[in-house]
């Protein structure tokens, strides 16, 4: 007993020295920072708030834009009364600049009926102040979520009946332009329809929400979220999908093959009767006078 007396003596002479305290103050913080660095949620530092990503938009918008969209988005008319160099913004929503500048269409070199997909010149943060700017001006679609577009954590039936419906939606809706396999096709005034091979879901599904250039738009009354995503599943499908027949002729349907057929099959048939002309066994003997 005296002995265990004499070791709690000593601790707490140890306790009430001038550093002790010291000590026990800089383990505590030690402990508590370390803590909070584990659970505290993650936070972006230089995450722009909505007003500065607003005002940088606008800053991107004046430079780049509004030559032909107006200096606040309402739009440019040209000479020519009912035509636009540049359409009214008001109202399009962050879908439809997420979609014309995320893929290059937009800022154009010069108007024409088409914009076709080029290579993106802005950064994807220029990108989001831009749509930040556009949706400040009016009501619009917004930027959708990857689970919007997405059939990851859908069981593998439920995939396969998604891809089924998007195809009879596909059929249905869309092949009279971008061809049953979405290789796309020739559109009136000198547009057309681009290919969806390749192009990704987000882009899809912000095209059918937005519909840009000659494509009508498919807002979430005309086709639901599920079904815009059940869409992009089916073309996705296809990307996957063997081609069994073999050669695909660029998947434009009658008229790529009508012309193989015409121009390999018949005229491979008239080479081959001209050569078998060509060839044939001629008699040079004069004929004997009766």
């Amino acid at each position: 007993m005296r002995l265990l007396n004499r070791t709690a003596g000593r601790l707490s002479r140890h306790r009430r020295g001038p550093l002790a305290g010291l000590a026990v103050l800089l383990l505590g913080l030690l402990i508590s920072g370390s803590l909070y660095t584990a659970l505290a949620p993650a936070q972006a530092d230089n995450q722009p708030s909505e007003t500065e990503q607003v005002a940088q938009g606008k800053e991107l918008f004046l430079a780049s834009c509004s030559f032909c969209h107006g200096q606040n988005g309402e739009g440019v008319p040209t000479v020519r009364e009912g035509y636009q160099l540049g359409p009214s913004l008001v109202g399009v929503g962050a879908a439809a600049v997420d979609f014309q500048v995320g893929t290059g269409r937009m800022p154009m070199a010069s108007p024409g009926a088409q914009a076709p997909r080029k290579k993106v010149i802005f950064t994807d943060e220029e990108t989001a102040a831009l749509a930040a700017y556009v949706a400040s001006l009016g009501p619009g679609p917004a930027i959708p979520n990857e689970s919007d577009y997405s059939i990851e954590g859908l069981s593998e039936e439920e995939r396969e009946e998604a891809i089924s419906r998007g195809g009879q939606i596909f059929l249905t809706n869309c092949t009279a332009c971008h061809n049953f396999n979405g290789a796309g096709g020739a559109m009136p005034r000198g547009g057309y329809a681009p290919s969806l091979h390749g192009v990704e879901g987000k882009y899809i599904y912000e095209a059918l929400l937005t519909g840009p250039q000659q494509m009508p738009n498919f807002s979430n009354g005309n086709l639901s979220p599920e079904e815009k995503r059940d869409v992009i599943a089916y073309l996705g499908s296809l990307e996957e999908t063997p081609e069994y027949a073999g050669f695909t002729l660029g998947g434009l349907g009658p008229v790529s093959e009508g012309l193989f057929a015409w121009v390999v099959g018949i005229g491979g048939l008239v080479g081959a009767a001209v050569w078998i002309a060509s060839h044939t066994t001629r008699s040079n003997k004069n004929k004997v006078d009766a």
